[in-house]
């Protein structure tokens, strides 16, 4: 039995591996965050899978369930919505859960692809020997404890946020940091991709005057 975590594209469809698609044909079961994403990517690669649904909201009822289906002797891929499960994402709860209770009796196999996070690293121009990465802001309670903490490190660190939260985080960030620079990917590997770079409020204004879509990345430094 075999739980294989496969990275899926961000945006641009192909840029999934050969090895993702030959993993998705062969399990017997996907596990994915929104059987709706998940269906149109199956589709396009005409890949006919059962889909069960498995997110941050999911109870423990659910991975029990998957464990089940583990311990019939089943192959199962967890993929996220986007990119690498377990990067600010629920694939990790799954696979603790998992190792406590079936231990060597699973193989939980990596099956690497697509980031965010690596994707704007690798165009960053400065240095990313090390960098700290935080995931997602807070949404509500806890926001400014979290970027104190975040901002503790001298090394480049690495946010995501949403469209909706963007310019609420750079501002944010400027209170704490405000000689900063920063690099934004917004809509990364898509048609409307867009990377800004500069000061803290060079770039604010220019995603001001944008139409944010989509996701962001940020680093930091």
């Amino acid at each position: 039995m075999k739980l294989y975590i496969v990275a899926t594209p961000i945006g641009n469809l192909k840029d999934i591996t050969i090895r993702a698609l030959e993993i998705l044909k062969s399990v017997d079961f996907i596990l994915c965050e929104d059987t709706r994403r998940t269906i149109k990517l199956l589709n396009h690669f005409e890949i006919k899978k059962p889909l069960i649904s498995y997110h941050q909201h999911s109870k423990i009822n659910k991975i029990n369930k998957i464990i089940d289906i583990l311990e019939e002797g089943k192959d199962l891929a967890l993929v996220s919505d986007a990119g690498t499960p377990g990067i600010s994402d629920p694939g990790n709860k799954l696979i603790e859960v998992v190792l406590e209770k079936m231990g060597d009796r699973v193989e939980i196999i990596p099956v690497p692809g697509p980031s965010a996070l690596i994707s704007l690293s690798s165009v960053a121009g400065i240095n990313m020997d090390r960098f700290v990465f935080f995931g997602f802001p807070p949404t509500k309670k806890g926001r400014a404890k979290f970027f104190q903490k975040a901002f503790q490190s001298e090394l480049p660190v690495i946010l995501y946020e949403s469209k909706y939260r963007i310019i609420k985080t750079i501002s944010e960030i400027e209170k704490i940091s405000p000689t900063a620079k920063l690099i934004v990917g917004n809509d990364l590997t898509k048609k409307f991709e867009k990377i800004y770079r500069g000061s803290i409020n060079d770039v604010k204004l220019e995603i001001e005057k944008d139409t944010p879509r989509g996701e962001f990345v940020l680093i930091v430094y």
